[in-house]
């Protein structure tokens, strides 16, 4: 851990945020933020296209402000909370934007925008805005951290909870400098913490409120740093507080998380980039499924029986076979993996679920069917895994014919010990952004996102965002 003169986390990650430099980043942070930088932007050209980010447009036209932040894929500029809200909404709303599975949440839909936004409203360089994404993602990672699994029991969505401690830490580290810097970034964490919010009922009840879980959270980051600048304050020990955050949002808090290594190991490192706009956390499922479908030649009406082991923690949310909604259906292994299994002969192991895929199959019986004789069974040998950067997938598929396929998934591509190189990243970015902009347009987009971090001003990405 960081040498540092306070043992109250939320002040350790105030000095951690405050004193955090582009320059001072290891080399490997730095490839991991270009990298994580496309996927952000690759995933909000999908989003922005989705009935749900048209109605938070309408909103913000009719509730925004004025100001210097970008819209992105537009000529449009609001306020920097606006522009937040907006911009997370498409990059945080189709549940294929990144994932830090050990503490359950999305980071990078969220720290993007709100640093973004106020690093254009306020005329900030490449550097430092990429510094306090860092700042960010480590605050917002190691907050959940100290609070899971109770937090995600209790009921608690923690990309929504923790989500605006993430924002206003890089929210505070683009404006505080100086000697305060520390105290005034804890006391915007304190400001955010009342802001806090975010529950799971969706799972069970279905709506379209998660849609704009992480939205909300960036908005409240931003607007926390916006009042703190103008004099406001909130309690500097919030985090740990006998009144404070964890101690009302969770039945255990252990922040040996959020002190270990920070400032030296960064969980950015950690981070899932997804292949599939689904949970995480049934991404090796999906992925053992497409795998079998594909080497053995059947499709979902070859199929009697599915038995797939899985952890404790995602036993019940996860694993309802029959969702209420898109979004449900998403968050289902179930049905993921029966989505899988219609789409494996068709698509190959090389299978990445859309949330088109879902949009078209949720009212599909057959799917629903399948998804009803899938059985989904704890193996508390997966438990210590499901905790660190992935969930592995043990599956038996039994077919109608009587012949039984098995496989073991340890990760799904894009998680940390299986991560999507660079080329990846690039196909992938140009393949989305190339159905907006001309082969040109996307190229000269990309040379400036490679150099983000040499822009005197990130006012200067609007241009290529139109």
């Amino acid at each position: 851990m960081t040498d540092s003169p306070t043992s109250s986390p939320t002040l350790a990650l105030g000095e951690f945020a405050a004193s955090l430099t582009y320059d001072k980043l290891p080399a490997p942070v730095k490839v991991a933020l270009a990298d994580l930088l496309l996927d952000w932007l690759r995933v909000a050209s999908v989003g922005e296209r989705m009935e749900w980010s048209g109605w938070s447009r309408d909103y913000i036209a009719a509730d925004g402000g004025q100001g210097n932040a970008g819209i992105l894929f537009s000529d449009k500029t609001t306020d920097a909370a606006s522009a937040a809200f907006l911009n997370t909404t498409y990059s945080g709303s189709i549940d294929a934007d990144d994932v830090h599975v050990g503490s359950m949440l999305h980071p990078g839909c969220i720290i993007f925008p709100a640093a973004v936004a106020v690093g254009q409203q306020f005329g900030h360089s490449g550097r430092d805005v990429l510094a306090a994404v860092v700042a960010g993602y480590e605050a917002m990672i190691r907050t959940s951290l100290a609070i899971q699994p109770s937090h995600f029991k209790r009921g608690f969505q923690s990309t929504a909870t923790c989500g605006g401690f993430g924002a206003a830490t890089a929210v505070g580290a683009l404006l505080f400098k100086g000697d305060d810097g520390p105290r005034r970034i804890a006391e915007t964490l304190g400001l955010t913490a009342s802001f806090s919010g975010g529950l799971a009922q969706f799972y069970q009840s279905g709506s379209t409120v998660k849609r704009i879980h992480a939205a909300w959270a960036a908005q409240s980051g931003v607007r926390a740093g916006l009042l703190a600048r103008q004099g406001f304050s909130g309690p500097a020990d919030i985090l740990e507080g006998s009144a404070g955050f964890a101690q009302a949002y969770a039945d255990a808090v252990d922040f040996a998380p959020l002190f270990d290594g920070l400032g030296e190991n960064y969980r950015l490192l950690e981070v899932t980039v997804k292949g599939h706009a689904s949970s995480a956390r049934v991404m090796a499922a999906v992925e053992g499924m497409a795998a079998l479908g594909a080497e053995h030649g059947f499709g979902h009406s070859d199929i009697e029986h599915i038995r797939i082991g899985v952890p404790t923690v995602i036993k019940g949310r996860l694993t309802m076979a029959d969702p209420i909604d898109i979004q449900a259906a998403q968050m289902s292994l179930p049905f993921s993996m029966a989505v899988a299994a219609k789409r494996a002969p068709e698509a190959g192991a090389g299978l990445a679920l859309t949330v088109t895929d879902y949009l078209d199959t949720v009212e599909d019986e057959e799917v629903r069917d399948l998804a009803r004789r899938i059985d989904c069974e704890v193996d508390t040998s997966m438990d210590e895994q499901a905790a660190g950067d992935s969930v592995p997938a043990d599956i038996t598929v039994k077919l109608k014919d009587g012949a039984e396929h098995s496989i073991y998934v340890s990760a799904p591509k894009g998680s940390p010990s299986s991560p999507f190189t660079r080329g990846d990243h690039v196909t992938r970015f140009k393949n989305e952004l190339g159905t907006r902009y001309s082969e040109e347009h996307v190229d000269r987009l990309l040379q400036q996102l490679e150099n983000f971090a040499d822009l005197d001003n990130v006012g200067a990405l609007r241009d290529n965002l139109i």
